[in-house]
């Protein structure tokens, strides 16, 4: 998409219970407002996946992107539409990829694009309360600059129970 190399590393994966991870990334993720991108996903198993930035790195990767200065009054308007295809690339590839070794269908919706605060990017309202969280906490790099960024995914309790089983089966 753009004339720089980047790189995606995925440090750590934790699988936690959803209450313990909501506390962790309330630590972590000070920033306020954050940028998300959520694509809910259904078909073997159901949740929801989301790429969280904080704003600054959302409008850093946004400029990088559209070449516009992140002091530009423009990059509000760029900022939803280009995060938004971005997330679903990404997304869509790390949920495309789980599938795929663990040979599962899986549906996904249009992605949606979120600029609030860490309690309502993580909260949630379709019986996600006693989820499982499998938290993939990644960094964008991007030649000399570091957007930072996590991939969360939410599984539902009966999908999670799925999803450790299509694991198990695989090795």
């Amino acid at each position: 998409m753009i004339d720089y190399n980047i790189r995606l590393q995925i440090p750590e994966v934790e699988i936690l219970p959803l209450l313990e991870m909501q506390n962790q990334q309330k630590k972590r993720l000070v920033s306020d407002p954050l940028s998300a991108v959520k694509l809910p996903f259904s078909g073997s198993f159901a949740g929801n996946a989301q790429l969280i930035f904080p704003t600054e790195s959302a409008a850093m990767l946004v400029s990088v992107l559209t070449g516009e200065d992140v002091e530009s009054p423009d990059l509000d308007s760029l900022k939803i539409s280009t995060l938004s295809e971005v997330g679903n690339i990404l997304l869509n590839g790390v949920m495309g990829s789980i599938s795929n070794i663990l040979e599962q269908q899986l549906d996904y919706a249009i992605p949606c694009y979120e600029e609030e605060d860490i309690d309502h990017i993580l909260s949630f309202k379709m019986g996600y309360n006693e989820a499982h969280v499998l938290l993939a906490q990644t960094h964008f790099d991007i030649e000399e600059l570091q957007v930072k960024g996590d991939i969360v995914l939410f599984f539902d309790v009966n999908s999670f129970q799925l999803l450790l089983n299509a694991i198990a089966a695989v090795d």
